[in-house]
């Protein structure tokens, strides 16, 4: 076997081992689970790592497992959390485990029929007709509450750090969790577990219950723990949030053009580091990209890459050449591409940029320009200053330099909504027609 715990430290991908997890990742093809947790109908980025995981794991040649937690959603992990979390309702959590399941298919083959195809599991299957009683005897049983009080998710509700105790439900999350890796291990020999570093915890006790319920078979006991650093950002605030919110993995949630936006716009640092963790690139092309970064860094070569891969990884070659499209329209020096693009483009491109309302019985009338970049839009702070940028040739209107006699018409509008103002170079200003 290839040394996937090597690629996986070089990229960045290794916080903690159990010994013997590299020994035996070398050994055999070994069969390996993830886990996802289904508080949503789709997945943000933050969750592309597990999911790079399961795709590094294939093409290494081992079987990897995508969990979908059907029945640990309906408790809540309690790890990293501070309070209790809110119960998900069962028709929520049914749509959101459908999701997530829909979304995982497109990374992963779970229809191939090779020895080590992918296999997609939903832990409500086999969790929904296990009374309390009989996981009372057969798992509770196995885990002392002194084992369990020592996770550090839960040390931290106990210890008035952090919010206000754990109940019962949240308390038995690792047990339950645990019990997953009994079971896959049981019914598809999985002998290995990975995860977020928050999650360790969780794991370890996984790697326990497999061991004490079977006590009597040493051999059958053996289980290992693997995690992956939470990823982070350069300057400390935190991964995988944009100005509107989480970045999902869905386009339903977060376009194509907008996802592609987040990664062209991450700072060099940050560039660096993830193109080795979100990227199948290897090494030595890496190496060269970075190196290339350097010698130019205006040219954004390495943001560039990075944009394309994810976008092409997570949407499609369509979608990756319409979010280029996009990205170019805006900066280009006419308006000849922006007019091609629809209302809902024009909307994700202007995102972000100081804009101001204007309605339109005010455009069919006619705005002279001064009162347009003052009074309708406070773009400039007085009529004075309007008229000094105007006399010095800074102010165009859709990317045309115009004077003081000019007045904005109706003809004048893109996609029949915006108008897009600019002074000099960099400053820009978008009126919204309502």
């Amino acid at each position: 076997m290839k040394n996937l715990v090597e690629e996986l430290q070089w990229r960045g991908l290794v916080q903690d081992m159990i010994p013997g997890t590299e020994e035996q990742l070398l050994k055999e093809a070994t069969t390996v689970y993830i886990g996802f947790d289904p508080t949503a109908d789709s997945l943000h980025i933050g969750s592309l790592v597990p999911i790079i995981i399961l795709k590094h794991l294939r093409n290494f040649g081992h079987r990897p497992i995508a969990l979908v937690g059907g029945a640990t959603g309906m408790i809540g992990d309690p790890s990293g959390k501070s309070d209790e979390r809110n119960l998900l309702d069962e028709p929520t959590l049914d749509k959101n485990v459908a999701g997530i399941k829909a979304l995982l298919s497109r990374f992963l083959d779970f229809d191939a029929k090779d020895e080590n195809a992918p296999i997609l599991v939903n832990n409500y299957d086999w969790m929904k007709d296990f009374s309390f009683i009989n996981f009372a005897r057969d798992v509770g049983k196995r885990i002392t509450v002194n084992y369990m009080m020592s996770k550090d998710s839960v040390k931290k509700r106990f210890s008035g750090d952090a919010g206000d105790g754990m109940s019962f439900t949240e308390f038995t999350y690792q047990l339950i969790q645990g019990y997953d890796f009994y079971h896959l291990n049981k019914e598809y020999n999985c002998l290995l577990q990975m995860g977020g570093s928050d999650q360790w915890g969780n794991i370890t006790t996984g790697t326990e219950l497999v061991r004490r319920m079977n006590v009597d078979n040493a051999e059958k006991g053996k289980a290992f723990a693997m995690t992956c650093p939470l990823i982070t950002k350069a300057d400390g605030s935190k991964f995988g949030k944009s100005e509107g919110g989480n970045v999902w993995l869905t386009a339903d949630k977060t376009s194509p053009y907008k996802f592609y936006q987040f990664w062209l716009n991450t700072s060099d640092v940050d560039a660096e580091k993830y193109i080795k963790i979100f990227t199948f690139l290897d090494k030595e092309t890496i190496q060269g990209i970075i190196s290339e970064h350097t010698e130019a860094p205006h040219l954004r070569v390495l943001q560039k890459r990075l944009a394309d891969e994810l976008t092409l990884l997570v949407h499609s070659k369509e979608d990756l050449d319409g979010a280029i499209f996009a990205s170019g329209a805006f900066f280009s020096k006419d308006m000849t591409d922006l007019k091609t693009l629809n209302e809902n483009q024009l909307a994700e491109i202007f995102e972000g940029i100081p804009q101001a309302e204007v309605s339109i019985s005010d455009i069919n009338a006619g705005i002279d320009i001064v009162t347009l970049l003052n009074e309708k839009t406070s773009f400039l702070a007085s009529n004075g200053e309007a008229r000094r940028a105007l006399k010095e040739n800074s102010i165009s209107v859709n990317k045309e330099k115009v004077t003081e006699d000019f007045v904005l018409k109706a003809d004048d509008l893109i996609g029949n909504k915006f108008v897009l103002l600019q002074r000099g170079k960099k400053n820009y200003f978008v009126v919204r027609v309502m």
